[in-house]
């Protein structure tokens, strides 16, 4: 499948284009602060008149400012702050249950999984689990699984996964997924394990539920954002580049070719509202087109349907809780 848009295409862009898609849709977006992918995706959607944003966050402070910014603009546009803190079980049940208490929001249409962290020094989520597989998988998978009934009451649901191109830097540890609680730790690595996660989470949910639910992962591209702002990259890139070439990747990463938020976000918008995408339910898209192996960095072990079941059971023993669907 190829398509009109590439590395270039924006965000506002592909609003324009897709506005009868996105007007009066209900999408619940994670990870909104100020100078992030997921503030310029929900900021450029409220040009199509949404029926109602949910902007989900840790720090409400800056949800608030998110909020602000949209309403400033786009008066008519309804908002609605939810605290989710995706690092923790306790606060994902929390959230999940406020969203399900809402009775006035008796559905959600589109569901984009943004947020995450990187590179990270090594901690453990007060579950006990490394905080980047923790905060970027399993607080997504529980907190999506939580709020599926709202989902699958919308006649065109959609669950989009913001993935990265990192997942090249690491496959699922099955038997060493918490680096030996910090022993085997590499930052970078543990960053492309949350990764793969969330391109194997998209997976599972389509064929767990599609074709009543459209899912998604993808990758952005290179962005100066909030989410490295504690990276030095004098020596983090070094190490990075040495992570990458030790994991056989021949192609390496010889210099990042890096995107402005506006080209980022835009296969935010592309996966959550694209009709050319039904037909590819579970793909991973990169530069607003379905990602090709020949051409983009798609590894296998972030591509199999076997992986994603593996990982899909795992997720459900680590969370304490198990998510069955009836076949479609």
């Amino acid at each position: 499948m190829s398509s009109s848009y590439n590395e270039a295409t924006t965000a506002d862009e592909l609003v324009r284009d897709f506005a009868a898609e996105i007007k009066g849709k209900v999408i619940l977006t994670t990870g909104v602060s100020p100078n992030s992918l997921g503030s310029t995706f929900v900021e450029s959607l409220a040009e199509a008149e949404p029926a109602l944003l949910i902007l989900a966050g840790r720090k409400i402070e800056k949800v608030q400012q998110t909020a602000d910014a949209i309403s400033l603009a786009h008066p008519k546009v309804k908002t609605r702050i939810l605290q989710l803190d995706l690092g923790s079980f306790d606060a994902i049940r929390e959230a999940a249950a406020t969203v399900n208490g809402w009775e006035d929001v008796p559905y959600i249409d589109v569901l984009v999984n943004n947020a995450g962290i990187m590179a990270v020094e090594f901690a453990l989520s007060p579950d006990g689990f490394e905080s980047q597989f923790a905060t970027n998988h399993l607080g997504h998978f529980l907190f999506t699984n939580l709020i599926m009934n709202k989902i699958l009451a919308s006649k065109t649901p959609r669950i989009v996964s913001v993935s990265s191109d990192g997942h090249r830097l690491s496959a699922i540890r099955w038997g060493d997924y918490n680096w030996r609680n910090g022993e085997t730790y590499n930052k970078w690595c543990a960053y492309g394990q949350s990764k793969t996660a969330n391109m194997l989470m998209a997976i599972s949910i389509a064929e767990k539920l599609g074709p009543r639910v459209l899912a998604y992962s993808l990758h952005p591209g290179v962005i100066s954002t909030n989410l490295g702002s504690h990276i030095d990259w004098a020596t983090d890139y070094a190490n990075l580049r040495k992570a990458d070439q030790e994991l056989g990747n021949k192609e390496g990463w010889s210099a990042f070719k890096p995107k402005s938020t506006q080209a980022g976000a835009a296969t935010h918008v592309f996966a959550a509202f694209s009709p050319s995408l039904k037909d590819y339910n579970g793909a991973y898209l990169q530069d607003c087109q379905v990602a090709d192996p020949w051409v983009h960095t798609v590894k296998p072990w972030a591509t199999s349907s076997i992986e994603a079941e593996k990982l899909w059971k795992l997720s459900e023993k680590l969370v304490g809780q198990e998510f069955t669907y009836a076949p479609s």
